[in-house]
Order: C-alpha cells, then sequence, then structure tokens
C-alpha cells in the first residue's frame, strides 16, 4: 500500500512538472500582436536610420544575413536605407515577425527579407535577413516595389480566416512540388508570383499563373523556417534554395525565402527573393529567370 502511494505521488508530481515545462514553453513562446508590431516597427527604423542599436536585443542574440553568422554592426543595418515599401507579418504563437523591405530608391537599391525571433517582452533573440541586391537572381528592386505595393495583403475577417496548418500546408506543398512534379498545389485563382524582378501577373492578371514547370532534377528544399499570421493569411518561410549553386560541390543551397498569402486554402500572392552566393548560381546559363518565371 506504501509502494502504491509512493507511486501515486511520484506520477502526480511528474505530471505538475510537465504541466509546468508546457505553461513555461507557451509563455515563451507566445506574446502578443501589439509587441510584435513594435518590434517589426521598430526594424524599420532602425534600417532607416542606419542603427542597429535601436534593436531591443537580447543578451546572446544571432544575427545572420544570408545564412552567414555576422555581428549586426557589420551589416546591412549599418546603412541608412531610403526605405520605399515595407510589410510586417506577426506570428504570436511562435513570438516571431516578418518583414519585406524594399528600398528601390535608395542609391544601392536592395530588397530584404528579415525574420525575427524574440521573447514575450519583446527582445530579439534570434535575426536573420536575406539581402538581396545587384547580381542576385533576377534582381530588379524597381520591378518589385512597382508590383508588392498594389497587392492585397490586408487583415481577413476573424471568420474567414484560415487556421495556421492549413496556411502552412498551402506554401508547404508549393516547395514539396519542387522535389515532387505530381503533388497537387493549392493555387487560387487569380494567382501570380513575385520572383525578383519577374512578376508572373504580366501574363495574366486574373488567371492562376504561380504554377511553377518543372526542374530539371527534384530538389528538397531544407532548412526551412517559418513566420505565420493567421490574421493576415500569410506565411514565410525561409530556406536553402539547393539548385542555384547546385553544381559546387556539398552546396547546401543558397539563401532564399518565399512569402505566401493564403485565401481560403488557397495560395494567392507568392513573393521569393534568392541569393546567388557564387558563379555557379546561374549554372552556366544566360543571366535570367529560367523558363518557368518567364
Amino acid at each position: 500500500m506504501k509502494k502504491q502511494q509512493q507511486q501515486r505521488v511520484t506520477l502526480l508530481f511528474s505530471a505538475l512538472a510537465l504541466a509546468g515545462m508546457a505553461v513555461a514553453s507557451n509563455a515563451n513562446a507566445q506574446c502578443s500582436r501589439e509587441t510584435l508590431q513594435t518590434l517589426a516597427d521598430t526594424y524599420v527604423q532602425a534600417q532607416k536610420a542606419g542603427n542597429a542599436a535601436l534593436l531591443p536585443l537580447a543578451a546572446n542574440a544571432s544575427y545572420a544575413e544570408n545564412d552567414k553568422v555576422i555581428a549586426i554592426t557589420t551589416g546591412v543595418l549599418t546603412e541608412a536605407l531610403t526605405v520605399d515599401f515595407t510589410r510586417s507579418l506577426h506570428d504570436t504563437t511562435e513570438c516571431a515577425t516578418f518583414t519585406e523591405v524594399v528600398a528601390a530608391t535608395h542609391s544601392h537599391p536592395y530588397v530584404i527579407h528579415t525574420r525575427m525571433e524574440a521573447t514575450a517582452d519583446g527582445k530579439v533573440t534570434k535575426m536573420e535577413s536575406i539581402v538581396t541586391d545587384d547580381g542576385d537572381w533576377v534582381f530588379g528592386a524597381a520591378e518589385h516595389l512597382a508590383v508588392t505595393k498594389t497587392e492585397s495583403w490586408g487583415e481577413i475577417p476573424a471568420d474567414k480566416r484560415d487556421s495556421r496548418a492549413v496556411i502552412q500546408a498551402a506554401a508547404d506543398a508549393y516547395l514539396n512540388n519542387w522535389g515532387d512534379p505530381e503533388l497537387p498545389v493549392p493555387h487560387g485563382t487569380p494567382c501570380s508570383r513575385l520572383e525578383g524582378r519577374i512578376s508572373t501577373a504580366a501574363r495574366d492578371p486574373a488567371g492562376q499563373t504561380c504554377t511553377m514547370g518543372a526542374f530539371p532534377e527534384k530538389l528538397n528544399v531544407g532548412n526551412r523556417r517559418y513566420v505565420i499570421d493567421e490574421a493576415f493569411g500569410a506565411v514565410a518561410i525561409f530556406h536553402s534554395f539547393p539548385w542555384l549553386d547546385a553544381g559546387i560541390p556539398k552546396d547546401p543551397g543558397t539563401p532564399a525565402s518565399q512569402s505566401f498569402r493564403v485565401e481560403g486554402g488557397m495560395n494567392r500572392y507568392i513573393h521569393e527573393v534568392t541569393v546567388c552566393t557564387s558563379p555557379g548560381c546561374s549554372r552556366g546559363r544566360p543571366p535570367g529567370p529560367p523558363p518557368a518565371a518567364q
């Protein structure tokens, strides 16, 4: 009997410990939308000022540009950019933000995608940016700006919002299709893709032009990092694009980011920025988009 009581006590404390861990985990991961909005706004102001010190960094925060960890005081945040357009997503479940920055009229044009992870009180623990400029995959900040600022990524009414799982599944299907072209991808109509300076909407503004043609080889898109915003029906995925530098031995893929607007479980807009890290980026092709992006 005594042994049974001890076992019950042990099980009770184990259950309480697990519950406490779950609560602590949720407290660490979740944060308010207002906190994330403030953080994203602060990031944009820091980029405009060229002053990384404006960002509230947690102790031991990490910073990376194009998948390389560097000191935040040596990267693009040291440049005071003329910012023409921004769009941010806020993931209150994972306490993370995503921001698209277009600096088309700056003396050195950029299109930047930035992802930040934070504490519940808004301190940045991890920050990573995909920084594209002249020489990167089909780069064109002016053309990108002209398209992105006309698109509707506004808040979706609460009763029409997709779940996190549905939003992620629509975006993952697009990337998974690169490895298996037979996999279906839920593209809505209309649907357009903005890849660097190339917008597929020019083909048919009211049509579905998001479908990618098959790559010469099957691609396994790994190292995916997400920011999911149910209110905006959107997700950003940072990943390693395993094709442009495929000719380089042991290359894990080039730094890339895709952001998706999902409505009713269907992709509506897709944005891509991709870095060219070596002369092997074009794999011997003339400069410009592959046939699927033209």
